[in-house]
């Protein structure tokens, strides 16, 4: 009697365990569209004139000369919360991902400012590391994470994951991580598409399957 006893609270257990990771894992799947392949509804472009347009499922973001950085913003703003998309820029071309980013009429004319995860073609290649836009600079860079400035594919689609949770922030490239920050500056902001200031028009940057899991709603 008390081996079967036992025996069935060992494999009510077991179930508990297997229904607890379901769970997490139904938890983790529960994603919402940011863009829905075919408008730029729920976006606000802040910043420079560089063009945004939908073309074939893709947000695409046109550099146009003297104009400054250009942000399409979401017009909701997220706190703690997972965001996964995909991104391919011409070579030429400087981009880069804001989150917990704001523009306030009393902060240098509205500049757009906030933490960016780096979308970067050039040699140097620190796409994935995190800079402040508008405000300290660079918070941490890649020069010491060799595996990470290889993640990135130039002129291919790239796969970014940003963890924004508390005073965390996290990246990945194509599944490599890349950078790693705890900074408290900005609990909130929205989420924004740069086209960076450029001397060559119509230099392209694309952006699809954009998708977040909204952390601070759960």
């Amino acid at each position: 009697m008390r081996f079967k006893l036992t025996t069935l609270m060992a494999c009510s257990l077991v179930w508990f365990f297997l229904f607890s990771c379901e769970k997490k894992a139904g938890e983790e799947q529960h994603w919402q569209d940011l863009f829905d392949g075919k408008t730029l509804e729920g976006w606000v472009q802040r910043g420079g004139n560089a063009i945004y347009y939908v073309q074939d499922g893709m947000i695409v973001g046109s550099s146009v000369t003297d104009t400054p950085n250009s942000f399409l913003c979401t017009a909701k703003n997220y706190s703690d919360f997972i965001l996964e998309l995909e991104v391919k820029v011409d070579t030429n071309l400087n981009s880069g991902v804001q989150i917990r980013s704001n523009s306030f009429p009393d902060y240098a004319d509205g500049r757009v400012h906030g933490y960016q995860v780096e979308v970067d073609p050039s040699a140097r290649a620190w796409s994935g590391g995190i800079y402040d836009e508008g405000r300290r600079g660079w918070l941490q860079n890649l020069e010491n994470n060799e595996p990470a400035r290889k993640a990135f594919k130039n002129g291919e689609w790239n796969h970014y994951r940003i963890r924004a949770i508390s005073d965390s922030i996290k990246t990945w490239v194509n599944g490599i991580p890349a950078a790693a920050l705890q900074d408290t500056m900005t609990a909130t902001g929205f989420i924004g598409l740069q086209v960076h200031s450029a001397k060559t028009e119509s230099l392209h940057v694309r952006w699809r399957n954009i998708r977040i899991q909204d952390l601070s709603q759960k």
